[in-house]
């Protein structure tokens, strides 16, 4: 996975979040989804959002030795 996709994801991700917030029906992923999905929605957004920062985080999932 690369930095762009995860970018590319969190902007379809936020489009779906818009359209349907507008009451329209976006296809995500390949799954059809309306406003009963925004909670799924947002949680995708989130979880891309997780994913890119973690490219900017320094010893991303590694915590530092203590002596």
């Amino acid at each position: 996975m690369s930095q762009a996709l995860a970018q590319k994801m969190i902007d379809a991700y936020i489009t779906a979040e818009l359209d349907v917030l507008d009451g329209k029906t976006v296809t995500v992923n390949g799954k059809t989804m309306g406003s009963e999905d925004l909670p799924a929605i947002i949680a995708g957004r989130k979880e891309w959002e997780r994913r890119l920062n973690a490219y900017s985080s320094p010893n991303a999932g590694f915590g530092q030795a203590q002596f």
